[in-house]
């Protein structure tokens, strides 16, 4: 959530500088029978850990009520006066709401009444599985969801998953960090690297360039914005381990069955729209307790000065005095899933190539495992 105020100078949909042939790519973990196995051979299930839904959701987290470090022009509000003024409950069909004002005419110079919430758990890796149906937009509308890690900013890192301004089309993916992490170019990622005076930010140090860390823009008009809300939301998902910290999203009619299923399989997933791989990134040095945030802010370090050039009329100081600007700015989630990485021994494809009877029977038995696993969970 943390931005620069230099976003004049930046190309946000600049294409990624040639690099050398010579450079190798990034090594991610492979895929067997099905089953994805790391490079020595474990086989990698994701067993769910935390499940955040339905009427319970704002139970295990903390609402924030203090100044927004990114300037914007808001007051957040703590969670009775949240639930109180309606912005944030639950439907009677389980959705979560979260939203800024959109009744309160303000005179000039009052802020915008809003919510910022975090997870009380903290979380070293995991994959997140975040399920909506809307993700807020609109004129001097500034959402995100992203993960922060605890102690003095940035030591321990920060991910933003969702982030956007205004009525923005595409998804912006971004690492900010300490020194010393940096963005590797070769990579696979389907999204754009952002830049900065035709430069491509590939340090996520938060000490440079005004914060503007190393981000990614994805592809798809689908990401962010109205064409994501009409066509049904969809799936964000950010998978982090000690190899690197990728982000998919796909929208309602591609959301994955393995997700739908609650078993998902990243390697079925194709390649993500933005990733920070270990080869130039030690994930474990960088990133560590880090706690789930949701918020939408208005105007500030980038909704504010990128206004003039959003073709959003008027200042956005104007445009937030009146209610009928924030109707789209809501968060309407279903679900958000955190899965844990469990490794297991051994590899299926000897199986596979010795004996397909076997294959077959290493195949129960490790769903047997998932489903164990699980049991275990739900138990607790």
């Amino acid at each position: 959530m943390a931005f620069p105020g230099i976003l004049s100078s930046m190309n946000w949909m600049a294409g990624v500088s040639p690099v050398a042939s010579e450079q190798p790519k990034t090594i991610l973990p492979r895929k067997i029978n099905e089953f994805e196995t790391t490079a020595n051979g474990s086989t990698i299930l994701w067993v769910i850990q935390d499940t955040y839904e339905g009427q319970t959701f704002f139970n295990t987290f903390d609402f924030y009520t203090g100044p927004d470090p990114t300037n914007g022009l808001v007051t957040f509000l703590d969670q009775q006066a949240a639930f109180n003024q309606s912005l944030a409950y639950v439907t009677t069909d389980n959705k979560v709401i979260m939203k800024g004002d959109d009744t309160s005419w303000l005179p000039s110079g009052t802020n915008r009444s809003s919510v910022r919430i975090s997870s009380q758990a903290e979380y070293n890796m995991g994959l997140f599985v975040l399920d909506l149906d809307m993700a807020p937009w609109g004129c001097g509308v500034w959402p995100a969801f992203w993960t922060l890690g605890s102690g003095e900013w940035p030591w321990t890192g920060e991910i933003d998953i969702i982030e956007g301004v205004h009525n923005n089309q595409n998804n912006q993916v971004t690492w900010h960090t300490a020194p010393g992490c940096n963005l590797t170019q070769t990579t696979n990622f389907t999204g754009t690297i952002v830049q900065t005076n035709g430069v491509d930010n590939l340090q996520c140090n938060a000490f440079i360039d005004d914060n503007a860390g190393c981000g990614v823009t994805e592809w798809s008009r689908a990401s962010y914005g109205p064409y994501f809300d009409d066509q049904g939301g969809g799936v964000f998902v950010m998978r982090w381990d000690e190899n690197g910290i990728t982000v998919w999203s796909f929208y309602r009619a591609a959301v994955p069955q393995d997700i739908v299923q609650g078993e998902p399989e990243p390697s079925n997933w194709g390649e993500p729209v933005a990733a920070l791989s270990n080869q130039s990134c030690n994930i474990t040095q960088y990133f560590a307790n880090h706690s789930i945030v949701f918020d939408i802010t208005f105007c500030g370090d980038w909704a504010g000065n990128s206004y003039a050039t959003s073709g959003c009329p008027g200042t956005c100081e104007a445009t937030l005095m009146d209610p009928s600007n924030f109707v789209n700015a809501s968060w309407i989630i279903n679900s958000l899933k955190v899965y844990k990485q469990v490794l297991l021994s051994g590899s299926v494809s000897n199986a596979a190539q010795m004996n397909p009877i076997m294959s077959l029977t290493m195949t129960g038995w490790m769903f047997s495992v998932v489903a164990f696993l699980h049991l275990v969970h739900f138990s607790l």
